[in-house]
C-alpha cells in the first residue's frame, strides 16, 4: 500500500469516525471503499442510452400490457399448473 495524507473537514472528521465505530472498521478502509467508488464510476462513465434497447423494452411492455387487457379475472397462482409445465418439459427432453 501506498500511504497518502489529506486535508479533510471537522465534521467530514466527524462522521468518517462515526461510520467507522458504527461498521467495526478502520477509517483508513471507509476512505478506501469510497475511493474504488468514486474511480469505479469514473472509469466506467456515465451508462449510455441504446435506442434499439429501449424501443424493444417498450415492444415488451406493451405487449404484456396488452395481455392484461384481455384477461377477464386477475391471474391465480396454481400449483397444479406449474407441475404441468415442468412435467412437460421434461417429457420433451426425454
Amino acid at each position: 500500500m501506498i500511504r497518502k495524507q489529506i486535508y479533510i473537514q471537522r465534521g467530514q472528521q466527524a462522521l468518517l469516525r462515526r461510520l467507522a465505530k458504527r461498521r467495526g472498521v478502520s477509517e483508513a478502509e471507509i476512505i478506501r471503499a469510497a475511493l474504488d467508488r468514486e474511480l469505479g464510476a469514473a472509469i466506467a462513465g456515465p451508462a449510455r442510452a441504446d435506442p434499439a434497447a429501449f424501443a424493444q423494452a417498450q415492444r415488451h411492455m406493451l405487449a404484456r400490457r396488452a395481455l392484461v387487457k384481455t384477461r377477464t379475472a386477475p391471474y391465480r397462482f396454481r400449483r397444479e399448473d406449474a407441475y404441468e409445465e415442468r412435467a412437460r418439459r421434461f417429457e420433451r427432453k426425454g
